[in-house]
């Protein structure tokens, strides 16, 4: 029996409606079914059933046949977008849109940026937009110079004229492959090239930009020395004329040298430090530190064409406008100290001018509520801040940049930078908390006092406030007597709480004391002192001095001596019992590694130097056959180690600090000179990363 016409019209509308859930691709309803009372070929039933079924969807037919279609028949572009763009599924709307937001978030950063740059570059001469910006915002307006002044060929054009700066102290320097009329020549013709700047000697200190600026009407020659300012000590440091008076282990250092310093040109050069190993580098100021640490060792080595490059290095590329936090003191001690004495060694004004741009950028680390400095500072944006964990500062950061900023201000003339590291120092010496002349480890940065009492350490984080306070007063000319003091109490309170004997060699050692508990640990770092000691008995404080001296270089050798390798752990443990086959000096597995450090080969140099017995030159020959059997890389450079209880495999930790370079070599260089008046310690002060930095004369 054949079915009802509603009843087959209602089949067929069901079916036709189960068809259209399938996906069309490339044609729409509005296509399809654009005419009116169009109607599926396949599907059945009579005329009024199907155009019912149209009726309710009339609305859609129509908008999509007008959005289709032109009011003339004529196709329309932006309505073909919308047909494609309502055929696409839900996920892929999503995904235009996603990426749509992404690239409209990427366009509104780009113009944030330009904007910024934009802003940067506003109000600067045309001749200044093809260099990087020298000096910040926070820094004051540089003075106009009346003449323009001459630039070096190919480098940036020279910077406007400064405040009064006094130039380099006489020393009298004479280079390699120089001699005394070289210089009268090289003197009288101005405008040498960056290769050779300021190697054909001190006297002639602006060969490498051509004629000096004058000055402005109503001001002094910013390198006339300034009147009332103490002047350095005229006694000259002489470097060898030729290599070939270096003797053979000094020849060996060179050699050293060299190898370290090819890897960095080849794999790290301008940036921070190498990675021997993977051939690579890190960065951590990205300041070419290892270049910067390194100027005056290449300098006292005679290593002309290496320092020629390093020098034009930092002509064209080191500039400090970038937004980088560095560290105070590490950043002090190794580019300001380093710009400093690169500057009196080749009495280049280049250094100096670096040096004063870059102290102006520390200066925000000072403006804190008690003026003891943030321990980080942002050399672009001057925001300074402590760490991210505390609002302390380490009494050893905070103590430790007084050579550099006090030698800044004299030769600037600005008094600024000297005024706000005395005034750290004059706080500490007034703070309670310190036991016979021992201070904590830690200070606020708020409140101004001590923090984590009763702690005491010549170890890491307190070591070289002992070491600055000797070396203040001699920079000083020894006029300063409230450091001596400091110092000599401070040396009491070593001997009566600190020192310890071991067994079963009775090698005497530095321990830490600890809420009154005494501790056998002696971090490397220690072996400084030796060398401290002995540099203050020479300069007149007590004679007994010498005697722990000498005491303490035995020990710290031994430290080197008793490793399977001939190289220091970075903390020792002191035996304090009678034991049966031990030994004086104990390494736990965490603290066995070796980062080249220079502090035993510093001692080495201070005490050959005073005593002149040949055994530390012996010792300090040891020791670098030690590094060159470790911690050499064929490659090129020298690696950290992770082991150095174990000859065979000492463990690379692909690591080569600036240090290495900076101290390490440069003392074993002066500890194989035979030569007392090589950087002599009456005319000079080492900071501590081994920058030389002249010793005042009386006023």
């Amino acid at each position: 029996m054949q079915a009802p016409p509603v009843a087959m019209a209602t089949a067929g509308l069901g079916k036709v409606r189960r068809r259209r859930r399938r996906p069309r691709l490339g044609v729409g309803p509005a296509e399809r079914w654009a005419r009116p009372g169009a109607w599926p070929p396949e599907a059945p039933g009579p005329p009024a059933v199907r155009d019912s079924w149209l009726a309710p969807r009339g609305g859609f037919g129509v908008l999509a046949s007008s959005l289709g279609r032109s009011p003339d028949g004529g196709s329309c572009c932006g309505c073909w977008f919308w047909r494609q763009w309502k055929q696409l599924s839900r996920l892929q709307r999503n995904v235009i849109l996603l990426l749509l937001a992404f690239l409209a978030l990427c366009g509104l950063l780009s113009f944030v940026s330009l904007a910024e740059e934009w802003k940067a570059l506003e109000g600067r001469s045309s001749e200044e937009l093809n260099v990087r910006p020298a000096n910040p915002p926070i820094l004051p307006a540089p003075r106009k110079a009346e003449a323009k002044p001459e630039t070096l060929p190919g480098g940036p054009p020279q910077r406007p004229q400064r405040h009064f700066r006094r130039g380099p102290p006489k020393l009298q320097m004479r280079a390699p492959e120089s001699d005394a009329k070289d210089r009268g020549q090289d003197a009288a013709a101005p405008g040498a090239g960056a290769g050779g700047a300021g190697w054909e000697g001190a006297a002639q200190r602006t060969s490498w930009r051509g004629a000096a600026t004058e000055p402005e009407q109503g001001t002094r020659d910013p390198l006339r020395k300034a009147e009332g300012t103490p002047k350095p000590s005229p006694q000259a440091a002489r470097i060898p004329q030729d290599p070939a008076q270096q003797n053979e282990r000094q020849q060996a250092v060179v050699e050293a040298f060299r190898h370290a310093w090819a890897g960095y040109h080849k794999f790290a050069w301008g940036h921070d430090e190498l990675k021997p190993v993977s051939r690579s580098f890190a960065e951590w100021f990205g300041l070419g530190l290892t270049l910067i640490d390194s100027l005056d060792t290449m300098w006292i080595l005679g290593l002309k064409k290496e320092f020629a490059e390093a020098r034009e290095w930092v002509s064209e590329k080191l500039w400090f406008q970038k937004n980088v936090d560095v560290n105070l003191f590490e950043s002090t001690i190794r580019i300001l100290g380093g710009l400093l004495s690169a500057f009196h060694l080749s009495g280049d004004d280049l250094f100096l001018e670096k040096a004063e741009d870059f102290g102006n950028r520390l200066m925000p680390a000072f403006q804190t509520p008690s003026k003891i400095p943030y321990s980080d500072v942002n050399i672009g944006t001057g925001v300074a801040h402590p760490p991210r964990w505390t609002s302390d500062s380490t009494v050893a950061e905070v103590t430790s940049i007084q050579l550099e900023f006090r030698e800044l201000s004299r030769l600037t003339g600005n008094k600024k930078f000297q005024e706000a590291v005395e005034q750290v120092a004059r706080h500490v010496h007034s703070l309670s908390g310190k036991k016979d002349g021992l201070v904590p480890m830690f200070i606020n940065t708020n409140s101004g006092l001590f923090t984590h009492l009763g702690v005491f350490t010549l170890g890491a984080r307190a070591d070289s406030y002992y070491e600055y306070l000797l070396k203040q007063w001699i920079q000083g000319g020894k006029t300063e007597t409230q450091l001596r003091d400091d110092y000599l109490e401070a040396v009491e309170g070593i001997r009566r709480h600190l020192l310890g004997r071991s067994e079963p060699r009775k090698l005497t050692f530095v321990g830490e004391l600890a809420h009154g508990h005494f501790s056998a640990k002696m971090d490397h770092l220690v072996c400084f002192l030796p060398g401290t000691l002995a540099l203050g008995a020479h300069h007149g404080l007590p004679a007994d001095h010498m005697e722990l001296a000498r005491a303490l270089m035995d020990t710290c050798y031994q430290m080197n001596r008793q490793m399977e390798t001939g190289l220091s752990p970075e903390i020792a443990h002191f035996n304090l019992y009678s034991q049966k086959a031990a030994k004086d000096v104990q390494v736990k597995p965490a603290d066995r590694h070796n980062l080249l450090r220079p502090e035993t080969v510093e001692s080495l140099f201070y005490l050959y130097r005073f005593t002149g017995e040949r055994k530390y030159q012996d010792w300090g020959w040891e020791i670098l056959q030690s590094f060159n059997a470790y911690t050499r890389v064929p490659s090129g450079g020298y690696s950290s180690i992770g082991n150095v209880q174990d000859a065979r495999n000492p463990q690379p930790r692909d690591k080569m600090e600036s240090f290495f370079l900076g101290e390490t070599l440069k003392y074993l260089y002066l500890l194989f000179s035979d030569d007392p008046d090589l950087l002599s310690l009456d005319a000079y002060v080492f900071n501590t990363e081994a920058h030389p930095l002249p010793i005042w004369a009386p006023a």
